[in-house]
């Protein structure tokens, strides 16, 4: 287990130096900003969706690693994939970082180096700020903050 949880702290930390898909994306169709005031985290999350599909993503701002690492984990698995699978995804990735009961779920991939998040309350508005942002460029709204 502890071998597991070096790996994943590699992982996090190595979205955190080189995010990916971490520039502003021209002929964005949808776009949002995040805020997580407890943390100070920032995030622009950008969306360019053809027919219910998410063609690219991508994301700017600031933050800590988990936050970080999250939004960058999270545009690598979005591409191509639809907005039902989209808000699937949301459900699933939420409730594998606030459920401490959550088993392992290998549906989530990548987006299971992020599990450890559910130990640390403190740390899940880190972990799901560039969800929520997403989520809120996908519903047209301008901004979220979470509190």
């Amino acid at each position: 287990m502890a071998d597991l949880r070096e790996l994943y702290q590699e992982v996090i930390f190595d979205h955190y130096k080189r995010p990916r898909n971490f520039h502003p994306l021209p002929g964005a169709d949808c776009s949002a900003e995040g805020h997580n005031p407890l943390c100070g985290d920032r995030i622009t999350v950008y969306l360019k969706t053809n027919d219910g599909v998410i063609e690219d993503v991508s994301f700017e701002g600031s933050g800590c690693a988990i936050s970080t690492a999250s939004a960058s984990l999270m545009t690598e698995v979005l591409k191509g994939r639809s907005l039902a699978d989209v808000e699937r995804l949301f459900a699933e990735f939420h409730a594998m970082v606030t459920d401490a009961e959550a088993g392992p779920r290998p549906e989530l991939g990548k987006l299971e180096v992020l599990s450890g998040v559910r130990e640390f309350p403190a740390r899940v508005k880190c972990a799901t700020l560039a969800w929520h942002t997403l989520n809120a460029a996908l519903h047209q709204q301008a901004s979220v903050t979470t509190e």
